[in-house]
This record gives C-alpha cells, sequence and structure tokens, in this order.
C-alpha cells in the first residue's frame, strides 16, 4: 500500500469533518452568546429567528449558512473568523458530560465553573446530590 493510500485510510471521513465543524462552531456560538450574558432568546429574536433555531446551531444539530454565521458574528461583534478558531477535526467529537442541549443545566454548569471558594463547590456538589437523591427516592414512591 502506498503512503498516499494509508494516509487516505487514516484520515477523517468529509463528513464527520463536517459535523465537527458544525459542532465547534455552535459550541462557539453557545460559549460567546453566555459570556455575553444573552440568552438564546434574546440571540434569535435580535436575528429574528426562533430560538429553537438558536439551540439546533449551538447543537450542531442544525448547520449555519455562512450568511447566517455572519449575521452572528456581526450581533456579537466578532469577526466570523471566531467561529473557526482553535477547531481541531482530528480528535473524535465528545459530548458535553451535560447534553449541551437543556439551558437550565448548561447555565447551572457555567456558573459552577465560575465558584472560586472550594468549600463553597464542594457544599454545593453535595446539596445538588442530596436533592438528586430526594428526587429519586420520590419518584420511586410514586
Amino acid at each position: 500500500m502506498t503512503q498516499a493510500a494509508m494516509m487516505r485510510d487514516t484520515a477523517p471521513k468529509p463528513a464527520r469533518v463536517a459535523k465537527r465543524v458544525d459542532e465547534h462552531v455552535g459550541e462557539r456560538i453557545r460559549h460567546l452568546r453566555t459570556t455575553l450574558g444573552l440568552t438564546q432568546e434574546q440571540l434569535s429574536s435580535a436575528l429574528g429567528i426562533s430560538y429553537q433555531q438558536i439551540q439546533k446551531y449551538e447543537t450542531g444539530a442544525n448547520r449555519v449558512s455562512a450568511g447566517r454565521l455572519y449575521e452572528i458574528a456581526m450581533e456579537l461583534d466578532v469577526e466570523p473568523a471566531f467561529f473557526f478558531a482553535n477547531v481541531d477535526t482530528s480528535r473524535p467529537h465528545t459530548p458535553m458530560p451535560h447534553g449541551g442541549k437543556n439551558r437550565t443545566t448548561i447555565e447551572l454548569v457555567t456558573n459552577f465553573s465560575e465558584i472560586t471558594d472550594s468549600s463553597v463547590r464542594s457544599a454545593l456538589a453535595s446539596l445538588v446530590r442530596s436533592l438528586a437523591r430526594t428526587s429519586d427516592a420520590d419518584s420511586e414512591e410514586s
């Protein structure tokens, strides 16, 4: 087998590369939007689209067209190239631990990661575990 054939056989498939780029762009949109303190509803309203569409862009479920990406970039005050920074199509996609689809969960994870006091983080984590156990016990009794 030639070296070119071996490289071709080990290179990521174009469809997987495109999907990974779509997911990366969506992650960058979400990260910037949340960093700026905007909700999906606020961004979607500014763009004249539904918040569900923003959600689909952010999860990579829907591909963002070039024109729409430009509009998003202008609304978030960045160059369109921002969304492609550090894209790595060679690594396999690992889903976000929280699924990346539930806004409340995303906000919880984002805010939790900003707590710098380790004792507060630990106490909060214990509280959440306790509440989850209580919720599980309540649903088993039903």
